[in-house]
């Protein structure tokens, strides 16, 4: 257990050395990004439209902020697209034309899956992370124009070369929402101070989200098709739905360097999220948190709370089966 531990701290080291040296100059991603026609009209069917998940010595926090810094932007009257930071994992957009209309934005990776999220009018930047690593995306903003109808105002290929896998797993985006001055980020500083190494952070922000935070059945009734995760919200009320839980230990174990995913997907039925963290000899540790020398225990904080960690919710979690990814952010 402790060589592994140290393992994954000089692993985690190396990505952060890796990341400052490697991934695509500019010129060269101008070069990749096309411009795609604008005007079409698409059809976005009712899983695209709300994918809000319902189911039941003083440690230093990184917090590597995500920049629209102009370099690479592809733009129109209404919108830009910065893909200037594609290394880094992330792309962002804005909508500079106002109004209340419904706005989308749509990234679709080289494996297909397409990716739906709201858009601000207020015309500030968001940022999309590019969760299908290495490979050629498509970014797309479009505008509602009845029901289900949205057109296309503008779009753009880019190839991605990350600096390294880990990229869009370090930094906030839409759904993970977080800045060097969140509460969250310092209750996460807090929580580790004096642990040297990552697998020792995880547990201890696990053990506190699952023993502080209550599930939220009011908002679980009510929420609507758009949510997002407010982190710093969530650890002020002690409570949230199972996007919250997933969200705010991404944003602490991102804020200390911890590799993670926030995942989206289904727990047999039921539309979900749980969170996955890297470890270098599991690679990507699918739902897993805790090692008792034995075998690893999935890592769900929703279940684990909401059921007191009881024998059987354990049982349940630690069954990789129970579990279908479908979207990464």
């Amino acid at each position: 257990m402790m060589h592994m531990q140290r393992g994954l701290a000089l692993l985690l080291a190396g990505v952060m050395l890796s990341g400052a040296l490697a991934g695509c100059s500019a010129s060269d991603a101008a070069a990749q990004a096309q411009p795609e026609g604008t005007g079409q009209v698409v059809t976005l069917d009712d899983m695209e439209l709300d994918m809000t998940p319902l189911a039941d010595t003083p440690a230093l926090s990184t917090v590597l902020s995500p920049v629209a810094s102009g370099a690479l932007v592809a733009a129109v009257t209404q919108s830009d697209i910065d893909y200037s930071n594609t290394k880094d994992g992330y792309v962002m957009a804005r909508w500079l034309g106002g109004g209340t209309t419904k706005i989308k934005v749509q990234v679709t990776g080289p494996s297909g899956t397409t990716y739906t999220y709201d858009l601000n009018t207020a015309g500030t930047y968001e940022t999309f992370p590019l969760s299908d690593g290495n490979g050629s995306y498509k970014v797309t903003v479009l505008r509602n124009t009845s029901g289900n109808k949205y057109a296309v105002i503008q779009s753009v290929k880019v190839d991605v070369k990350l600096a390294d896998e880990f990229a869009p797993f370090l930094r906030p985006n839409q759904y993970v929402n977080f800045t060097k001055d969140s509460k969250t980020v310092a209750k996460a500083a807090e929580l580790t101070a004096g642990k040297s190494d990552e697998l020792e952070k995880v547990a201890a922000v696990y053990n506190f989200v699952v023993t502080n935070i209550s599930y939220d059945k009011d908002l679980a009734a009510t929420v609507q098709s758009g949510y997002l995760p407010n982190v710093d919200a969530v650890l002020a009320k002690k409570k949230g739905i199972c996007f919250d839980y997933a969200a705010i230990m991404t944003a602490m174990l991102r804020s200390q360097n911890v590799p993670t995913k926030l995942v989206v997907g289904y727990t047999g039925n039921v539309y979900h999220a749980w969170i996955n963290v890297y470890s270098k000899e599991k690679g990507w540790i699918d739902g897993v948190i805790s090692f008792d020398g034995k075998q690893w225990k999935l890592m769900d904080p929703t279940f684990a709370s909401s059921s007191k960690q009881s024998s059987e919710i354990m049982k349940y979690i630690g069954n990789g089966s129970n579990y279908q990814a479908k979207y990464l952010y």
